[in-house]
């Protein structure tokens, strides 16, 4: 069977290519990968040849957000073994030898690398392949019951649980999301979990608060700028990446309350409203990634009390990885898109 793979070579040059048979390190295993998810990153790649700071300057196979299957055990003996169902941790920690970086939280160490980034050259490739070799201690056993369609959502529910720690305490307090994308999705989804007194999401699409409002959560039109503004959110988690989104995020919290900047702004200056911030003293946030979150994710997965229904919209099989992408980048038809890598041990 032809090991089919997702390479971005360039903006606008995605190909569907034979990669080969890969070759283990000793201390990694080689997982048969059954779903991938298409992250934001991986769109603009796509689109762009770049994410952020990050170009394109070789061959890249895609891809972070994966689940599978240990076909081959790693040589070393560590890890689990053939037959086990698996999620994907893809960072590795590095630190740059001269950058100061907090030991206990892996997602800040300056010299990363992480599954499918062309940060660094050569590139860290990805994992969009049907069969990828991978160090041990990125694989994540699964616990019974926990499907490999909804473990794929693990790496992304883990940015959003990973931001809403970032805020404290979620249990009675009102949580707004600003962005009902893949990310805002799960946001709402664990503040639910976490026991938030209210939970809502604003968007500029109505697809995307319909699936919010399937699962119990209000939804508003990002455009009902007074509405939002009487939000009065104890959290308010900024998830859309845009200066619209970061001022409304600012609109929305409560005075002393805390904003949560998790999705990524473009590079350099990005207008915000900062007197508002100031004078209502609110506590601004970083959110990057995760850390030793990952396996609390995937046990709430595994016994449901992650409620992540509707976030799945669409699978479709690696042959048509154009048509899933295109799929991917239109928030008004899509949430999360996952590609079916057609799983054989």
């Amino acid at each position: 069977m032809d090991n089919l793979a997702v390479v971005a070579h360039a903006a606008d040059d995605l190909r569907i290519e034979d990669i080969g048979a890969p070759a283990p390190h000793s201390d990694e295993a080689v997982v048969a990968v059954a779903y991938g998810g298409i992250c934001g990153s991986d769109l603009h790649y796509f689109r762009h040849g770049a994410a952020g700071a990050s170009v394109l300057r070789e061959p890249m196979v895609l891809g972070h957000e994966v689940s599978g299957v240990v076909a081959v055990a790693a040589a070393d003996g560590s890890g689990p073994v053939v037959g086990t169902p698996v999620a994907v941790h893809p960072l590795t920690p590095h630190g740059d030898g001269r950058t100061p970086w907090p030991s206990d939280q892996p997602n800040l160490a300056p010299a990363s690398t992480y599954l499918g980034s062309a940060m660094h050259l050569p590139h860290t490739q990805g994992a969009f392949a049907r069969r990828v070799a991978m160090p041990t201690r990125m694989l994540h056993p699964l616990p019974d019951g926990l499907d490999l369609r909804t473990a794929a959502l693990a790496e992304p529910a883990a940015v959003a649980w990973h931001a809403l720690q970032r805020a404290g305490e979620v249990r009675g307090r009102r949580v707004v999301v600003i962005g009902a994308g893949p990310i805002g999705q799960l946001v709402a989804a664990v503040a639910q979990r976490g026991g938030a007194a209210s939970v809502t999401v604003t968007d500029l699409q109505q697809r995307p608060r319909e699936i919010a409002e399937a699962r119990g959560i209000r939804a508003i039109d990002a455009r009902a700028e007074a509405e939002i503004a009487e939000l009065h959110a104890d959290i308010v988690v900024e998830s859309s990446g845009t200066v619209p989104g970061l001022a409304a995020a600012v609109s929305a919290a409560i005075r002393g309350g805390t904003v949560v900047l998790l999705g990524l702004q473009r590079g350099g200056d990005v207008p915000a409203p900062l007197a508002t911030a100031i004078t209502r003293e609110l506590t601004l946030r970083g959110s990057f990634r995760f850390g030793a979150e990952f396996d609390d994710v995937i046990a709430a997965l595994a016994d449901g009390s992650l409620d992540v229904r509707g976030i799945i919209s669409e699978v479709l099989p690696v042959e048509h990885s154009h048509d899933a992408f295109a799929l991917a980048a239109d928030p008004a038809s899509s949430c999360k898109v996952l590609i079916d890598f057609g799983l054989e041990i």
